[in-house]
């Protein structure tokens, strides 16, 4: 049987290229992922243990704790007495002290240099022979002066600096000029993922990051002869309660833990569009086997007939499919290695920095490929396997295409109906958890699509039969003879239309979400913004220096600012986040709207609260509140206003004058301001300006914080549809299988129809049509569900999403229809081709 088996993989391998395709996509989508994943961790991991060679022990510190009383306890950082009690210890050849944060380095144009959140300043921190044994220079040497600084040897050749050339740099603060005196090589992770560093002498690096006399880290060597451990357990006595101290291989095999845990969110991500490409690719696998055994009926009735029992035609049909998807996953295997190598090349053409590396090609990634390939295939291959070792020999002599039985169609109709209702009552139950239903809308989700697959031969007779009547009077007897077709074999039609289905589920359900999330965000940008320019860090997130609000203010044409703090304030029994604002300028920053009290009451030293917190809270305009600051003072603060803005503030807002009173080191995330006559370039460059064209600034207007927002989100869809895009392919793939096999076993009915005059144009229209016609088929359906999944993923983060409203994007969901046309037009190019060029009289003679 066995030798049958593999007679027939040789006898219909044309008819086969397709199943070999799509299990080949799909196993070269997890082996690439699988490659590429553990060829980056690896190289990153041995990046990282590099930057820690030498040391034995590494100490860290954690900063001053906070007392009962609220206020800061405890030094910033590893004092200098502590670094020389472990110079000083008998086993140790050097320790030196690091401090490190926030520095931008701008080009010649003034424009900052590398990834905002990746450029790191830090010290040059020389040991016995006056090198640092972190960096190599290849011009120049470290800085020994408070106006010089040393810079990686990428961010020099991008800014085009050399040794002697002043450069601009910027930390937190205004920016400050510094000579430089080295540049340098360097394994740091921050240069390596895109950004700039930048060395100063200690006591620079100690004043802008720190305290002078403090260091945030200490990297300890060893003397010859002197163990890690023995060295860790003569620092640690010295180490204050906030300092930890681990050894050097601890620390670069945490390091390479948490790059490998970085990995494996990577890897899951695209194992997850991998697995929806082997999905669809069963479909058509099973529709190919399901084909493939209906045309070879009397040849398998035969082999029943001389002796085969019904396990071993079942395992001649799965042996069959082992054969095609061992050959599959042997291919999928070496294109996924080729996709890892062209990854990391894109990558590279993209400016992002891959560290070098041999490429990883571990034994379990050649498992995963050779047991997904042959399962998948063999795991679609059963039910046609199944169903074809049970049809009696006798029955099967005397018919080549067996109709389902009464019993299988109810008993699938209701399986289907049960699943699909399961589904929709469970991604229901979801909506009503809100943003603890996600898991439960998913599982839901997974029901309903089986429910409704198990349903889609049912679904397909009134849907297809509802364009009949069109496709009649526009395409005449290409048109009726095409909705026949497709309604001819409805499990046939159904398994075709479902990769479709899958695909376009996704793509609308991302799409719809994406959009609504983009017109929420645009709204809060554009309705309830008044500023013209909002100012942060180039580092998203970082603080910016209470300095830049006096800029501001004095700037040309400014005529409003306001600082958006967030702080710590303990009121009544819990501990909340309180911004702090410029009552004076609000009004014209932001469209407040107070549902109680009045917004001038910020300017008399009142609290305004959300009205979502106020009513849970049970407070009210007069309330009075209990307040701890940051430096421990207490105080009572009154409520003074009720507001509704979404998205704007936090639950409470205050003066900032008198968070400020409190702590001396704000944070500072944002800055408003609104300038004399409007949004323009001459503005825009009169705020840059007067911040003293700092390259760590960023000055965005209210397109450009649009555009950010937007641009995020456009991108995670853009990679969505490029990954998407490989199921696609699959169900093109699909269609073109189905219809190339149903032509090769209608050649008879098509001999007969081009005998009674329907032209070789007609034929081919027929053929296009039916395509056409399965294709809009799955897309009516993938759509309609993507929409449905889409409004009930939405209600778990419309919460969480101020202005959330759900878009139906229609001018996209047609071009989703569209492409579903064309998917079906293209895909029968060759089918329709064939079917043309069929003699007459010998399609009339095959049986």
């Amino acid at each position: 049987m066995f030798r049958t088996a593999l007679r027939n993989v040789l006898a219909h391998k044309a008819r086969l290229l397709m199943t070999v395709l799509a299990v080949t996509l799909g196993v070269a989508f997890v082996s690439g992922t699988l490659v590429f994943t553990d060829t980056l961790s690896k190289a990153m991991s041995n990046q990282s243990a590099k930057s820690y060679e030498g040391v034995a022990v590494s100490i860290t510190d954690g900063g001053a704790s906070r007392g009962e009383d609220g206020g800061k306890q405890g030094d910033p950082g590893i004092s200098q007495q502590t670094l020389d009690k472990v110079k000083a210890l008998q086993g140790v050849d050097s320790a030196s002290g690091r401090v490190t944060g926030f520095a931008g380095v701008g080009d010649e144009n003034g424009k900052l240099i590398g990834s905002g959140w990746a450029n790191a300043g830090s010290n040059f921190a020389p040991v016995k022979d006056g090198k640092d044994p972190r960096y190599t220079f290849t011009a120049g040497s470290g800085p020994t002066k408070a106006d010089q600084v040393a810079l990686d040897k990428d961010s020099a050749a991008k800014g085009k600096y050399q040794v002697g050339d002043k450069i601009r740099v910027a930390t937190n603060g205004p920016v400050q000029e510094y000579t430089l005196s080295g540049v340098f090589t360097t394994e740091d992770g921050a240069v390596n993922a895109g950004g700039s560093l930048v060395l100063f002498d200690t006591a620079v690096a100690q004043e802008l990051y720190l305290q002078p006399g403090f260091y945030s880290e200490v990297s300890v060597a060893a003397k010859a002869g002197t163990g890690a451990d023995q060295l860790l357990t003569q620092i640690k006595p010295l180490l204050g309660e906030n300092s930890h101290a681990q050894t050097g291989a601890a620390l670069a095999a945490q390091q390479a833990k948490f790059i490998e845990q970085g990995m494996a969110g990577m890897s899951q991500g695209l194992l997850i569009f991998a697995g929806v490409s082997l999905f669809v690719g069963i479909f058509l696998i099973y529709n190919t086997f399901t084909m493939l055994v209906a045309q070879r009926t009397k040849e398998l009735a035969l082999l029943r007939a001389v002796g085969a029992n019904r396990g071993q035609v079942k395992r001649s049909v799965l042996a069959e499919a082992a054969v095609v998807g061992s050959i599959a996953a042997v291919i999928g295997l070496a294109t996924g290695i080729g996709l890892a190598v062209a990854m990391r090349s894109a990558m590279g053409l993209l400016e992002a920095k891959i560290p070098a590396g041999d490429l990883i090609i571990a034994p379990t990634t050649v498992v995963t490929a050779l047991v997904i390939g042959v399962v998948v295939t063999m795991l679609a291959a059963w039910l046609p396997a199944r169903r074809t070792a049970k049809i009696a020999p006798v029955a099967a002599m005397g018919s080549a295409h067996l109709p389902a039985t009464m019993k299988s169609l109810v008993l699938r109709n209701s399986i289907g109906s049960v699943l699909a209702l399961i589904g929709i009552g469970v991604v229901l139950l979801g909506v009503s958890q809100k943003s603890d239903g996600r898991t439960t809308i998913a599982a839901g989700a997974f029901f309903l699509v089986i429910g409704l697959f198990v349903l889609l031969p049912m679904l397909s007779r009134p849907v297809i039969a509802t364009v009949r009547p069109l496709l009649e009077k526009v395409f005449g007897v290409a048109g009726k003879l095409a909705a026949q077709n497709a309604l001819r074999n409805p499990r046939r039609t159904a398994v075709t239309a479902a990769s479709l289905t899958i695909g376009l589920t996704l793509v609308t359900a991302m799409s719809v979400i994406g959009i609504t999330v983009g017109q929420a965000i645009d709204k809060l940008t554009v309705q309830n913004v008044k500023a013209d320019y909002r100012v942060t860090m180039a580092a998203e997130g970082m603080n910016l220096d209470k300095s830049v609000l006096p800029a501001l203010e004095k700037g040309k044409g400014v005529i409003a600012v306001s600082p958006k703090t967030l702080e710590v304030v303990k009121l009544g029994d819990s501990s909340q986040m309180v911004n702090g604002v410029n009552p004076a300028a609000l009004a014209q920053l932001l469209n407040v709207r107070t549902t109680s009290g009045d917004l001038a009451a910020l300017g008399e030293g009142k609290l305004m609260v959300s009205a979502k917190e106020a009513k849970e809270k049970g407070l009210t305009v007069g309330s009075a509140l209990d307040a701890q600051y940051d430096d421990g003072q207490k105080g009572k603060l009154q409520v003074g206003a009720i507001f509704d803005t979404k998205g704007q503030f936090g639950d409470y807002v205050l003066d900032n004058k008198i968070l400020a009173s409190h702590n001396e080191t704000q944070y500072l995330p944002e800055v408003l301001v609104k300038t004399n006559g409007g949004t323009s370039a001459a503005n825009q460059q009169a705020v840059i300006d007067a911040l003293g064209k700092n390259p760590a600034i960023k000055v965005a207007d209210k397109a450009g914080i649009r555009n950010e927002a937007a641009g995020q989100m456009n991108t995670a869809l853009n990679i969505m549809y490029g990954l998407l895009g490989m199921a696609l392919i699959i169900a093109v793939l699909g269609v073109i299988n189905t219809l190339a096999m149903s032509v090769y076993e209608r050649q008879q009915e098509i001999g007969m129809l081009r005998a009674v005059g329907l032209d070789r144009g007609r034929v081919k229209n027929m053929i296009r049509l039916e395509a056409v016609v399965i294709s809009l088929f799955g897309a009516v359906l993938g759509i309609g569900v993507g929409v449905f999944l889409a409004w009930a993923g939405g209600k778990t983060i419309a919460g969480s999403i101020p202005g959330y409203e759900l878009v139906i994007p229609f001018d996209r969901i047609g071009i989703f229809f569209v492409l579903a046309g064309l998917v079906g037009v293209l895909a029968a190019m060759w089918p329709a081709r064939s079917a043309a060029r069929l003699n007459m009289l010998t399609a009339i003679k095959t049986e």
